[in-house]
C-alpha cells in the first residue's frame, strides 16, 4: 500500500462542495480510526465491562444477604434489647428521657403545618420532649406563619421553641448545629430529625427510643420513608423505586451486618453524646448527615435500622426539583469519599472488613461506579460501539448481567414491576446528571458545595385542582423546561440508531431508539408536574 501523506487528504483549499469536504472527513476518519479510536474505544468497553461485573457483584451481594437476614436473623426486638415504654407510677414522667425534636425549614409554606402538627401529636410525655423549629426562611411572610403556628400550639401547652439566625451558614447543618447549642437542650438525651415534609406517626419515639435506652453502644435508630405522593406522576413512581431499594435492601444489609449505614437525614434519632464524640455537625459537603454517619461509625458506634418503622414524608414532583436534588445527594458523597477516605483506611477503632465494606462497597461502588457505569457503558460507549463495528461488547456485558442488575433492583417496588423497562430508561437519562455531580464532587469543582432546598408541594395541586378559578396559565421559564444536554444525547443516539438499524446486526437499534424518546422527553421538560401559576 502507498504511503498515505498528510497533503494527499488535507487540500491546500477547499473547493467547498459538500461531497468534496466529506470526502476529506472520511479519510481523516480512516486515518485515525485504526490507530486511535478503535484501541481507545476497546479499552473504554473493557472498563465498562469491569464496572458492570463490580456492581453486578454488589447487587448480588446484597441480594443473598438480605434473603439470609429475612429468613434466618431475629427481628431487630429479639437481637437487641428492648422493652416497651411504660408509665411509672411512683416516678411518674421521669421514666421517659428528655428527647429534642428538631425540624429544619427554609421557606416551606406548604408544609410547614404538617410536619410541626405531626410532631406536636407525638406520644411523648408533654415535658418530656422539646419541639425546636429552626427556621431559616427568607421569606418574611412565611417566617411570620410558621412562628404563629409555634405560638399556637405553644398555647395548648406543647413545649415548642421558635428559632431563627442571623445568617443561613452552613445551611441544615449550621441550623442543626446550632440548635444544639441552646442553654435548653443541656437536658437532653436524643435528638430525632424530621425535614419540613415528614410527617411521623405518634407512636414514633415510643418504638424508638427503647432501642437507645436499653442499648448504650446504638448511636442512631434510623426509620424508613414512605412517601404519600408515590402515585402523583410517572417521576414519582421512578423515584419511589429507587428509594424502596435503598431502604428495603441498602439500609437494611449495612445494619444487619456492620450496624452501620448513612444517615438519610431526616426520620432518625440520635444520642446526642455521639454526635458530640463524633465532632458534631459539619458543612464542608451537602450530605451532613452521611458525613456525621461515617465519623461516628468510625468511633465505634453502632447503627439500628427499623424497616417497620415507617415516616410519611413527599417526594419531589417537578423534574427541576429532582435534578437539584439528585446533583446534591451524588456530589456530597463522592466530595466525601474523596476527604475521608484515608481518614477511614487509617482507623484503628473499627475492623478491617468494615472498613473495606465503607470504603468500597459503601463509597466507590454504590456512590461513584454505580452512576459512571450507567451513564458511559449505556449512553456513550455502546453507541459508539456501533459507529466502531471493530469494537465488539459481549452479550453478557450488553445484556445478561444488566438485566439481573435491573431485576435485583425491582425487589424494594413489587407493584411497579411492570414499569421496570422505563424506569431502566429514566435512570439512564439521570445517570448523565449524577455522573457530571459525582465528578464535580470528586475534583471539588464549582458547584461542589451547592446547596438548593428541595421544592415541596404539600397539597398545592390539589387545592389549586379543587378551587374554581379562571383557566390557568402555566408558567414557561426557558431554563427550567428546554434541556440542551438531553436533546444532545437524543440526537446523538438517534445517529446511532439510525445507523445500526442500516448497517447493525446487534438490533441495538431498539433500545436506543427507545432511549432517544426519553431523553427527548425530558429535554422538552414533559416529565413530573408542571405546576400552574
Amino acid at each position: 500500500m502507498a504511503e498515505v501523506s498528510a497533503k494527499s487528504f488535507i487540500p491546500e483549499s477547499f473547493p467547498g462542495s459538500t461531497a468534496d469536504i466529506s470526502g476529506q472527513i472520511g479519510l481523516l476518519w480512516e486515518l485515525i480510526k485504526a490507530p486511535l479510536v478503535v484501541p481507545l474505544l476497546r479499552i473504554s468497553v473493557y472498563i465498562c465491562l469491569a464496572m458492570s461485573l463490580m456492581v453486578f457483584m454488589e447487587r448480588l451481594y446484597m441480594g443473598i444477604v438480605i434473603i439470609l437476614v429475612k429468613l434466618f436473623m431475629k427481628k431487630p426486638e429479639k437481637r437487641y434489647k428492648w422493652e416497651p415504654m411504660r408509665d411509672d407510677v411512683e416516678i411518674g414522667n421521669a421514666a421517659f428521657p428528655l428527647v429534642l425534636v428538631q425540624i429544619p425549614m427554609f421557606n416551606e409554606k406548604e408544609v410547614y403545618k404538617i410536619s410541626i402538627g405531626a410532631a406536636c401529636n407525638l406520644s411523648w410525655p408533654a415535658d418530656r420532649f422539646i419541639i425546636q423549629v429552626l427556621d431559616d426562611s427568607t421569606d418574611l411572610v412565611i417566617k411570620d406563619m410558621v412562628e404563629k403556628e409555634c405560638i399556637r400550639w405553644a398555647s395548648k401547652g406543647i413545649n415548642i421553641r421558635y428559632q431563627i439566625r442571623e445568617t443561613r451558614g452552613g445551611y441544615k447543618a449550621g441550623a442543626l448545629k446550632e440548635g444544639l447549642k441552646r442553654d435548653y437542650v443541656k437536658d437532653c438525651e436524643y435528638v430525632v430529625i424530621f425535614d419540613a415534609d415528614f410527617r411521623p406517626e405518634p407512636d414514633f419515639l415510643r418504638r424508638a427510643v427503647p432501642f437507645l435506652m436499653h442499648n448504650p453502644d446504638i448511636a442512631l435508630v434510623q426509620a424508613r420513608w414512605r412517601f404519600v405522593n408515590s402515585n402523583e406522576c410517572l417521576l414519582t413512581r421512578m423515584q419511589e423505586m429507587s428509594l424502596d431499594y435503598h431502604f428495603t435492601v441498602e439500609q437494611e444489609v449495612g445494619s444487619s451486618t456492620h450496624a452501620f449505614f448513612g444517615f438519610n437525614g431526616t426520620g432518625g434519632i440520635w444520642r446526642i453524646a455521639a454526635i458530640n464524640e463524633a465532632g458534631g455537625w459539619k458543612d464542608r459537603t451537602t450530605v451532613e448527615d452521611m458525613d456525621l454517619a461515617v465519623r461516628a461509625g468510625l468511633k465505634g458506634w453502632k447503627f439500628l435500622y427499623l424497616g417497620d418503622l415507617q415516616v410519611k414524608s413527599e417526594l419531589p414532583s417537578t423534574f427541576k426539583a429532582f435534578r437539584f436534588q439528585q446533583h446534591r445527594w451524588s456530589c456530597g458523597p463522592a466530595n466525601l469519599f474523596r476527604k475521608m477516605v484515608m481518614d477511614i483506611a487509617t482507623n484503628k477503632k473499627v475492623s478491617l472488613w468494615k472498613k473495606f465494606y465503607v470504603i468500597y462497597s459503601f463509597f466507590f461502588v454504590r456512590k461513584i461506579i454505580a452512576h459512571m457505569f450507567t451513564f458511559f457503558f449505556y449512553c456513550v460507549v455502546l453507541p459508539l460501539t456501533i459507529l466502531v463495528p471493530e469494537v465488539d461488547v459481549p452479550k453478557w456485558g450488553a445484556i445478561y448481567i444488566p438485566c439481573i442488575i435491573t431485576t435485583l433492583n425491582s425487589v424494594g417496588t413489587p407493584r411497579s414491576f411492570h414499569l421496570l423497562f422505563y424506569w431502566v430508561l429514566f435512570e439512564n437519562v439521570m445517570s448523565f446528571h449524577r455522573t457530571k455531580a459525582t465528578i464535580i464532587g470528586l475534583l471539588e469543582a464549582k458547584r461542589v458545595n451547592e446547596w438548593v432546598v428541595t421544592e415541596k408541594l404539600g397539597d398545592t395541586l390539589k387545592n389549586k385542582s379543587n378551587a374554581k378559578a379562571a383557566p390557568r396559565k402555566f408558567r414557561f421559564k426557558l431554563g427550567d423546561r428546554i434541556q440542551l444536554h438531553e436533546l444532545g444525547f437524543a440526537v446523538f443516539l438517534f445517529v446511532c440508531g439510525c445507523y445500526d438499524f442500516l448497517y447493525g446486526k446487534n438490533n441495538y437499534f431498539i433500545y436506543l431508539f427507545l432511549q432517544v424518546i426519553t431523553f427527548t422527553i425530558a429535554g422538552f421538560g414533559y416529565v413530573g408536574t408542571i405546576i400552574p401559576s
